[in-house]
């Protein structure tokens, strides 16, 4: 019997609104809106280069830390499984960019996100799944390539 050929579709950023991104202060919202970043693609958008970055912070009166950070996380959401529900996770352990997350290896990855979450919540079974991890690192991989995903 043969076996029909795998369907491939390309891999689409998602794009989120801004409010969805973890710490976000709703004064740091406010502020964001009034300089036209209501998403995500709109903060990656304006926050190209590092020079973009601290003019932003300047208008925003914020540390560029802060700015990178929520740059950082943009970056990451843009992947559909990681999202804006693990961008910040994957911050924490530190994975600061889709292109960093492409190029780390599977296990070394779960290894942080273990001791991160033993250390933070003494429970190990709120880390995500290797599968979870795995398929985060391809969808980089994907993104960071334009390869098609293979289904």
């Amino acid at each position: 019997m043969k076996s029909s050929p795998r369907t491939q579709k390309t891999l689409t950023s998602v794009n989120w609104p801004i409010e969805q991104l973890p710490g976000l202060k709703n004064d740091d919202l406010k502020t964001l809106n009034k300089h036209g970043i209501s998403t995500t693609f709109e903060l990656l958008r304006q926050t190209r280069t590092g020079s973009q970055k601290e003019a932003l912070a300047v208008q925003l009166a914020v540390p560029v830390r802060t700015v990178s950070k929520w740059v950082a996380m943009a970056d990451l959401a843009r992947l559909p499984a990681v999202g804006c529900q693990y961008c910040g996770l994957l911050l924490h352990v530190g994975i600061c960019s889709t292109a960093q997350l492409a190029k780390t290896p599977l296990h070394t990855l779960q290894r942080q996100m273990l001791r991160f979450q033993v250390q933070l919540f003494q429970r190990i079974e709120l880390s995500p799944t290797l599968e979870q991890i795995a398929l985060w690192i391809r969808q980089a991989q994907q993104l960071t390539t334009k390869q098609p995903v293979k289904q």
